[in-house]
């Protein structure tokens, strides 16, 4: 083969690549999506209502803060039900019709108290696009395969009994380089944990201070580095490791935030920590690179967006935007509510769901942000005034707005 061939082979070889990469992205793999990002590229409604841009309605066997993911032709979602909210159960419908393709059930290993607003089902699954990784509050961590075949169970607490959290866990596990990342930091024993997503066994185990923590590992596949990594922060800060070995390669050793989830865009992070942080991911420089420090943007429980030059966050109803050079605010907007989701972006479009179910589309581009419209999510005569319980945070795929409440799992998109 002479040069000029290899080298349109190599190009050829790496332009299937990115093509890959980017059908990929197409779905939603994780709590935030792909990256942690919370946005996509999608034409979504404007506004929707029981007989308007909804595509349709599935009921779902039990509570759940998890939000749903999509991979291919399939939105996969987690429940717990039962009085003690022990009954575990990871459902796949089909993205198009809504309708149940199959539904595993599990019963919980570990404890399933948690605090009343959560339940067993709060963690986000996860997809590497072969495999699902469902992670519960109670430890317990099922693998399937997109058929819904099981390839392992873990119950964590069998293995490390002192692990749990009277609250309640919610962090959300990631799916990279093959390796399935969960953080178990609580009260009791506390870890973070790289395991083998063929075999189910630990590659590696990491201790944590005993404090808890309900923020979720952000994978990074190839955004930063030629390799993928993982970012994971808990109490003493936010740490970069190698999924397969759990090395830590860079570190940003100040108290982070232990709710609301960083977020990495190009090569900053963004981390609750006394408000938030802009930190540089240079790996040559292991210690992190404090870009700038404000106390005037402050995420709650939901996590922050960052698109461009800007950074959204809501924090007690107050959606703000704020330039993501400096940390300045540009514009604050009231919204109604208590929130407890993470809202996501397409395009001009925010969707942020309070907790009563009302679904807020806001115009970021607008010069002040703009309510564009509200809309009450599974109204109904008895409660007109609001929807259901909406505390997980929706996905976005094939244009369409996937959310879920306490009881219902529905598909928002423009229909005729």
């Amino acid at each position: 083969m002479r040069a000029s061939q290899r080298v349109l082979s190599t190009t050829m070889f790496f332009a299937v690549i990115a093509s890959a990469y980017a059908e990929a992205t197409k779905d939603w793999t994780e709590f935030r999506g792909q990256g942690g990002g919370s946005k996509a590229t999608a034409d979504l409604p404007d506004d929707w209502s029981a007989d308007k841009n909804i595509a349709w309605t599935s009921e779902l066997p039990g509570r759940g803060l998890s939000g749903p993911i999509v991979v291919g032709d399939k939105v996969i979602i987690t429940a717990s039900s039962g009085p003690r909210g022990d009954r575990l159960h990871v459902l796949a419908m089909d993205a198009r019709s809504g309708k149940e393709i199959w539904h595993r059930q599990f019963w919980a290993t570990g404890n399933v108290s948690c605090h009343p607003k959560m339940c067993n089902a709060t963690p986000t699954p996860a997809t590497d696009g072969e495999h699902v990784v469902a992670f519960y509050s109670s430890n317990d961590m099922a693998c399937l395969d997109l058929d819904g075949n099981l390839v392992w169970y873990r119950g964590l607490t069998h293995d490390y009994p002192l692990a749990s959290n009277s609250l309640g866990m919610s962090s959300s596990p990631v799916v990279v380089g093959g390796v399935a990342v969960a953080s178990v930091e609580n009260e009791g024993e506390s870890f973070l944990c790289g395991i083998d997503i063929k075999t189910g066994k630990n590659l590696w185990k990491a201790e944590r201070p005993r404090a808890v923590q309900w923020a979720s590992p952000v994978a990074l596949r190839g955004k930063t580095s030629s390799e993928d990594l993982v970012l994971t922060q808990g109490s003493d800060g936010a740490v970069v490791r190698r999924p397969k070995t759990g090395e830590v390669i860079w570190k940003y050793d100040q108290k982070a935030g232990v709710v609301a989830s960083a977020t990495v865009a190009g090569d900053t992070v963004f981390i609750p920590s006394d408000g938030l942080v802009a930190a540089k991911l240079d790996y040559a420089q292991p210690e992190a690179t404090v870009l700038w420090q404000s106390t005037r943007v402050r995420a709650g429980t939901p996590s922050p967006i960052i698109d461009q030059d800007r950074i959204y966050t809501i924090n007690s109803a107050i959606l703000q935007c704020s330039d993501a050079k400096t940390g300045e605010p540009i514009w604050k907007l009231r919204l109604k509510g208590s929130f407890s989701s993470t809202p996501v972006l397409a395009g001009s479009r925010l969707y942020a769901f309070n907790e009563d179910g009302i679904g807020f589309v806001v115009d970021v581009t607008a010069p002040e942000g703009k309510i564009l419209s509200e809309n009450k999510t599974g109204s109904s005569k008895e409660n007109p005034d609001s929807g259901e319980t909406i505390l997980g945070s929706p996905a976005i795929a094939q244009d369409a707005l996937f959310v879920r409440s306490d009881s219902h799992l529905w598909k928002i998109a423009k229909t005729p």
